[in-house]
């Protein structure tokens, strides 16, 4: 978990190649298929181009079905999944459906000003559609309201795992690593 430009998708991959499993990301599957031009590329585009959110009942059928691959039997790293408290729910009847439980909740923490930099940056050089100004504004926003509040929930968990998401990669991933090795609550 993690606002956008925290550093989510860069750290999940690192961690996933890590441990071996598979790096879970609904904005990249999203992307898939809108480069796709599929039926779910143009919904979802119709929602990020805006900066809104794609529907909760997309997005859990969506990880439902890829949670229910193969790949991921043996662990996986969910990456912008659950966004809200819906999707915690959902999330939650779709592991106990697979018998599997949530091993950690990493939180990769930054403060806005660094956010919106990083965000103005990657929009430069991967010329994204969905990183204008007011769309990442949107996003930052939509996260501070719904999905922050979520870290609460998964820390009354002793899941919760937090990580300070500034610094070089290497060097967050050496945070994570440490992180996810000690004790956690």
């Amino acid at each position: 978990m993690g606002p956008q430009g925290a550093g989510k998708g860069t750290q999940a991959a690192l961690l996933a190649e890590r441990l071996g499993v598979p790096a879970i990301s609904t904005g990249d599957i999203f992307r898939a298929n809108i480069k796709g031009g599929t039926e779910l590329g143009r919904l979802v585009q119709e929602y990020t181009a805006k900066g809104d959110l794609v529907p909760d009942s997309v997005t859990n059928d969506m990880v439902r079905d890829r949670l229910g691959q193969a790949d991921a039997a043996d662990g996986f790293i969910l990456d912008g999944y659950p966004r809200n408290a819906a999707q915690v729910t959902e999330l939650d009847g779709i592991l106990a459906d697979l018998g599997v439980r949530l091993d950690a909740v990493l939180e990769l923490t930054a403060d806005r000003d660094e956010l919106l930099g990083r965000l103005r940056k990657r929009a430069e050089i991967e010329g994204r559609e969905d990183d204008t100004e007011d769309a990442i504004a949107r996003r930052l926003d939509i996260y501070a309201e719904q999905t922050a509040p979520l870290t609460g929930a998964y820390s009354e968990r002793g899941l919760l795992v937090r990580v300070d998401g500034i610094g070089s990669v290497e060097d967050v991933a050496e945070r994570v690593a440490g992180a996810l090795a000690g004790p956690r609550g």
